[in-house]
């Protein structure tokens, strides 16, 4: 039925204003929804005016991601004030864009401004449970697609020196993490580069995965990604339970480290990367922790390979006195034999050629008395004989004298060729490093400086190059 008091006829055709029509809506509206109605929408948009404190909402639904339905809502200055403390009370951040809200609001229609929902309260928790029910199912989707521990599986270098940050250049979280890393007690060096993108915002899901993009084409360059942000409620931190952007982290290329800076439970996106951190600076602190390991580590092999190295040079030092020890006591030996041997055979030599002499001398009496008596007529000729047996006799012994002598004068040589000293004069030499004997090209280093003992002196040497001995 149309409100109308007279309306107008032209030929024949009953006409009303739209006011009228207009006002009937009204009219009709405010009859038929006469109480509000608790409304699930997603606020588009806010429209907050500061001016007036006045908000003008855009709500509109969405059905697989088609809008299906869009309406204007009005949210006085007052009501607006109020609920807006509600939701920094309970979830730490403000009303704002592109949340989904459930509002008591009541249908009505104005004859300028046309159909609107007049908000009048605006229920925080349910935001809130929204937010976490999206977060589940990203995790649900990510874990259907086998990629949820992807990242996790990548390497992280024993010494990640090169950082690429994804952050404001402004954060104060940024800052603490660079004062951090830039002022190391230690003095350690890292390599931060920064790419800047939004971190909060309907925005900042698109910005940090367009980042993602320009770090993964240069990869090569980077050890990790640190994704950094300082504080925020869990409205702030919508983005990062955003299906696509945790997509994204789980399959990048390098090690994904996060210090989204929050105390709430994690998003999607700390849960899929290779490491979560609650603030910036624990992230830098565990950052710097993994050279701390390695130094660490370092110190320990040093001490074990020092002290193992004293050992040897020790159990060297003691094989090597045993040795000297054994060397003296047998050339002591050899030449305490050979002695006895060159005298027992001095002795024998002795012995032979006086009783080859006197044998000789006898046959020879003997034989010239036999002569004289039995062949007077033949002295002359016998005289000869017995001078060529005597000259023979006489060679013979000088041949066993001259024969014992070289066997005496090969003993003493061979006993002279044990000398130490004798060895050493022949050309030979013997290298020490320190106080250890260098046996292998392997035990000494350029640089290092070493002795050489001669036969009249002792050399020292500084190394140069060293290396091991190819045979044809």
């Amino acid at each position: 039925m149309i409100y109308s008091q007279m309306p107008e006829i032209i030929d024949h055709k009953k006409i009303y204003s739209l006011l009228e029509i207009a006002e009937t809506l009204r009219q009709t509206i405010s009859v038929q929804f006469s109480s509000a109605y608790w409304i699930k929408a997603e606020m588009n948009k806010l429209n907050h005016y500061p001016y007036s404190g006045h908000c003008y909402p855009e709500l509109v639904e969405k059905i697989d991601g088609k809008m299906v339905a869009q309406m204007r809502g009005t949210l006085w200055k007052e009501d607006y004030f109020r609920i807006n403390k509600a939701f920094l009370d309970t979830l730490q951040e403000p009303l704002k864009d592109g949340i989904t809200i459930l509002c008591l609001a009541r249908p009505s229609f104005d004859p300028v401004y046309g159909l609107s929902l007049r908000i009048t309260d605006i229920d925080p928790s349910f935001t809130l449970g929204e937010l976490e029910r999206e977060k589940r199912a990203s995790v649900n989707q990510l874990i259907r697609e086998g990629i949820f521990d992807r990242n996790k599986k990548q390497s992280l270098p024993l010494l990640p020196q090169r950082i690429a940050v994804i952050s404001v250049e402004t954060s104060k979280g940024y800052a603490d993490f660079l004062k951090i890393i830039n002022e190391n007690p230690f003095h350690y060096r890292l390599s931060v580069m920064l790419f800047p993108a939004l971190l909060q915002g309907d925005k900042a899901g698109a910005s940090i995965g367009y980042q993602l993009d320009r770090i993964a084409r240069v990869k090569h360059h980077f050890d990790l990604v640190a994704l950094i942000r300082g504080g925020g409620g869990d409205a702030g931190l919508s983005a990062y339970n955003n299906v696509d952007l945790a997509r994204k982290v789980a399959c990048f290329p390098l090690p994904v480290l996060t210090g989204i800076g929050h105390a709430t439970n994690e998003t999607v996106v700390e849960m899929v990367a290779f490491r979560n951190s609650i603030t910036p600076t624990a992230l830098a602190d565990f950052l710097i922790l993994q050279f701390q390991n390695v130094s660490d580590s370092l110190k320990d092999a040093f001490r074990i390979i020092r002290g193992s190295a004293v050992k040897i040079m020790l159990l060297e030092k003691r094989n090597y006195s045993q040795w000297t020890s054994r060397f003296k006591l047998s050339t002591a030996g050899h030449l305490e034999v050979s002695k006895n041997r060159l005298s027992d055979r001095i002795q024998a030599i002795s012995g032979y050629s006086g009783f080859y002499v006197r044998n000789g001398n006898e046959k020879i009496h003997g034989i010239h008395g036999r002569l004289l008596k039995q062949c007077p007529d033949l002295t002359g000729f016998h005289r000869d004989n017995i001078r060529v047996m005597n000259q023979k006799v006489k060679v013979a012994v000088t041949r066993n004298f001259s024969k014992g002598f070289i066997e005496l004068e090969h003993l003493r040589h061979q006993v002279t060729m044990l000398d130490p000293k004798n060895v050493l004069s022949r050309g030979y030499s013997i290298t020490f490093s320190g106080k250890k004997s260098i046996r292998s090209y392997t035990e000494i280093n350029p640089g290092d400086v070493i002795k050489t003992i001669i036969f009249d002196g002792e050399i020292n040497s500084t190394v140069i190059h060293s290396q091991k001995e190819h045979n044809e």
